[in-house]
């Protein structure tokens, strides 16, 4: 890579436990080899803990595996002690897009390799609960961060519709990206976990509609698969389990990207092993 180009990973919702222990095996074998190693990682967390939320416990814990910040979703608040400590979780977001007062920040700033990065987290609305606009509140806090002199930003915009997250990416691109220069680099929609094959490079901008998880590989987006027959061929409140086979999936994007704009995209997509030994995890970058 050249001097100027960063390499940064953004991994779709990491869901349970086998997305845990995925994430962190991938994330050892990639920062032991200076040709792979990122410098920057993103991850959505939303449904870390058991599928549901985000646990001191386990923030704590992937904290120190090599993630950067962690973005969320509408899921972030499922799990109480988030109250405690999202006010003090310095590389932690939740959705922007939520009303004043809402406890956390949904954009930061961060400093690597001497320039300033800035990651946003906001909510769709189209089948998704009652939210503030994204298109006004997301537009307003690039504007400020323009000021601030950020030099890259990355979006994941945590939505259900296709539709939604094309158009908002593309309402970015043509408002601060240029022919000359990029500021929004990366535009990562996430929420369904279920990984599309659009991965593209526009306006200098990375985008792909959804990121997909990262979780145990035979299941339904992550749960239990009995569980969620019962729940969805009934329509009876059938709780969700989360499911626990080792065989695990990671899904995210690898983003080159420079000063003035993204410069490639590759989808992750990763069958692992999580009861093997870290050494035997293949760290290739699925097509």
């Amino acid at each position: 890579m050249g001097c100027n180009t960063m390499r940064l990973l953004f991994f779709g919702d990491i869901t349970g436990r086998q997305g845990r222990i995925a994430i962190k095996n991938y994330l050892a074998l990639r920062n032991s080899n200076s040709e792979t190693k990122p410098d920057f990682v993103i991850a959505n967390i939303e449904n870390a803990s058991h599928g549901f939320g985000l646990t001191k416990k386990n923030y704590e814990d992937l904290n120190v595996a090599g993630i950067d910040c962690f973005t969320s979703g509408n899921h972030i608040w499922d799990k109480r002690d988030i109250f405690e400590y999202i006010e003090t979780a310095e590389n932690l977001l939740r959705p922007i897009n939520y009303p004043d007062g809402t406890k956390g920040v949904g954009a930061r700033v961060f400093k690597v390799n001497g320039e300033k990065l800035a990651v946003i987290n906001a909510l769709g609305r189209v089948f998704m609960p009652p939210m503030d606009s994204p298109w006004q509140v997301v537009v307003e806090e690039i504007k400020k961060l323009q000021t601030e002199g950020v030099q890259h930003v990355f979006v994941d915009f945590h939505a259900e519709a296709t539709a939604e997250k094309i158009c908002f990416s593309k309402y970015l691109a043509k408002e601060f990206n240029n022919e000359e220069y990029a500021l929004v680099k990366g535009f990562f929609g996430t929420h369904t976990h279920v990984q599309t094959a659009d991965e593209k490079i526009y306006d200098g901008m990375a985008y792909i509609t959804d990121a997909g998880f990262c979780g145990t590989e035979d299941s339904v987006i992550g749960m239990e698969f009995a569980t969620s027959l019962k729940r969805l061929s009934t329509s009876l409140p059938e709780r969700y389990e989360i499911a626990e086979a080792s065989i695990a999936q990671i899904n995210g994007v690898e983003v080159l990207f420079d000063r003035t704009s993204a410069t490639q995209i590759k989808r992750i997509n990763l069958i692992v092993d999580n009861s093997k030994n870290e050494s035997e995890v293949n760290v290739g970058t699925g097509g």
